[in-house]
């Protein structure tokens, strides 16, 4: 069966976004420009929602993702994306949840591939601490995320409601 597969530059107030497409669902979301765009439904789409979400109007990604990686990775990104727009999680309340260790929550959140949509930046160290953020400009651009969600807000924030399949 042969795999269709799309890309898809998007400026953003982060810079030029990458998105990749295939068969149907969002794989990747990057820094950078594609050498060429071969856009399809799944990145026209994408980019509406993202141009939404920059602006704070849209507050819960409505997108088919599939995110290639571990059966853990899987569970912390899905994880993720039950964070409400606006809040956030520790390492440690996602690992404890999950029966792991913070170190290792770490490592799925900066092998995140699908960063703002699958919302890594709504993890924080201990304290409240920033811990890290793996995308272009990183912390600055994880504090940049979380400013822009707290200024938009509601009151009482709703989980994401993504699909997500395993790749």
């Amino acid at each position: 069966m042969e795999r269709r597969t799309g890309q898809l530059t998007v400026d953003s107030p982060l810079g030029p976004l990458l998105l990749t497409s295939q068969d149907g669902a969002l794989t990747v979301l990057g820094w950078g420009r594609a050498e060429r765009d071969a856009p399809d439904a799944v990145l026209d789409e994408t980019a509406r929602q993202l141009e939404a979400y920059f602006a704070g109007r849209l507050h819960r990604f409505d997108l088919l993702l599939k995110p290639a990686g571990t059966a853990f990775r899987q569970s912390v990104w899905a994880a993720m994306l039950a964070i409400p727009y606006g809040g956030t999680l520790t390492y440690g309340g996602v690992a404890r949840a999950l029966g792991s260790a913070p170190r290792a929550v770490g490592g799925a959140c900066g092998a995140n591939p699908i960063p703002v949509i699958i919302p890594c930046h709504r993890i924080l160290g201990s304290g409240g601490a920033a811990g890290g953020y793996s995308g272009q400009g990183g912390l600055e651009t994880k504090a940049w995320l979380l400013d822009l969600e707290r200024r938009h807000a509601p009151e009482a924030a709703a989980p994401a409601t993504a699909q997500f399949a395993l790749l």
